[in-house]
């Protein structure tokens, strides 16, 4: 989705994501192949690849994957972002768990080698096109399990861009719940002059006070002025907290970064508008109709009626049948994303549509409402 870590144009992201048969992502049984420990709540899961699905499961760094499987008789569904680089040879996302997190304390606590689940093809907008004649600084905020797609993203820069230099911050409460830190200190060691990783542990005094707390905009400032000449950065990428995300975003563009430099993934809905990103309020209209929709799904046709103060158009797609693509729910993941092939429809919220994708008539079909009589929504386009 980027052109050296600008926003690309929409055909351009297209050709990195869907260039996959069928052009959306869809659902695979696979076989978990290894389970690593990587802190105490947190795990990374690889998953057994046929030859046959290889082409499939093509990647590009910072997409995800959406498992499913069945946990106390019921199906649950959720995404991880893929900490494997493409040029690792497997496909490998990573799992922390979360209090009360249904599919997080599963993958933590009893899931096996063997077992088999569906897991969608990869899929994601929070990505890294990597190019090796380039010779780019790129600079990641991370905290948490929010270093997963970053994890990717560096990995992939440093073994295929060789003119490349990455700088890391990473946000944790203390060392050992670092995720992946003897990976990230292998590659430190293997790339000494091309890679830079500052710890800020939130728990732990290692004698800097820039390096204690949490990543915000005062400590963002900070690196700028210690680590990273700002008119030299290619490419920002941050993943964590809302807050951090926040922070982190609105201190570079009041130090003059440019916009379309900065590049976010969120794991959750936010609970306020994330910066250069839209949230659409419902239309304030009382007025209820009932409008006639067409959901197209890989050339077929499923029509249904909807009112327009009801379900989603994806909620509603799914009750009529229809086997449309999903992850989140929430606005961020992507997934089922689509374009409005006649008549209007409005969105609640949007974090994670381009301005250019909304504008060429893509909508979040889990955030979609009709405001016309008459609707077609097409997955293929």
């Amino acid at each position: 989705m980027l052109n050296f870590f600008k926003k690309a144009k929409k055909a351009d992201r297209n050709l990195s994501i869907n260039e996959k048969k069928g052009g959306r992502p869809q659902f695979h049984t696979l076989r978990v192949s290894e389970i690593t420990r990587e802190t105490e709540d947190c795990v990374s899961v690889a998953f057994e690849v046929p030859d046959s699905l290889s082409e499939d499961y093509r990647f590009v760094p910072g997409q995800y994957l959406t498992l499913e499987t069945e946990i106390k008789g019921e199906k649950v569904r959720r995404s991880y972002s893929l900490c494997s680089s493409p040029f690792d040879g497997e496909l490998r996302v990573a799992i922390k768990e979360v209090e009360g997190g249904q599919f997080s304390t599963f993958a933590n606590r009893e899931l096996t080698v063997g077992t088999e689940m569906r897991v969608m093809t990869p899929d994601g907008n929070f990505i890294a096109p990597i190019k090796a004649e380039v010779e780019n600084h790129y600079v990641g905020f991370a905290a948490g399990s929010g270093i997963t797609p970053v994890f990717s993203i560096l990995k992939s820069v440093l073994e295929q861009e060789p003119k490349s230099t990455f700088t890391l911050f990473y946000g944790n409460k203390t060392a050992k719940s670092v995720i992946f830190k003897e990976q990230i200190e292998a590659l430190k060691n293997t790339h000494m002059n091309r890679l830079e990783v500052h710890h800020v542990l939130s728990r732990e005094d290692q004698g800097t006070d820039y390096l204690k707390g949490r990543i915000d905009a005062i400590k963002c400032g900070q690196f700028a002025d210690r680590f990273f000449d700002l008119k030299e950065v290619n490419g920002y990428f941050l993943c964590g907290p809302e807050g951090m995300i926040n922070d982190v975003s609105n201190q570079l563009k009041d130090l003059g970064v440019a916009k379309e430099l900065i590049h976010y993934e969120l794991f959750t809905s936010p609970a306020q508008s994330i910066a250069g990103k839209t949230k659409v309020s419902s239309s304030e209209n009382t007025e209820k109709f009932d409008s006639a929709l067409t959901v197209i799904l890989d050339g077929e046709e499923t029509h249904f009626s909807l009112n327009s103060g009801g379900d989603s158009i994806l909620d509603a797609a799914l009750d009529a049948g229809a086997d449309v693509p999903y992850a989140c729910k929430g606005a961020v993941c992507c997934t089922c994303r689509a374009k409005v092939l006649e008549g209007d429809v409005e969105m609640e919220m949007n974090y994670a549509l381009e301005d250019d994708e909304v504008e060429d008539g893509y909508v979040l079909t889990c955030q979609s409402h009709p405001r016309s009589e008459k609707v077609v929504v097409s997955f293929d386009d």
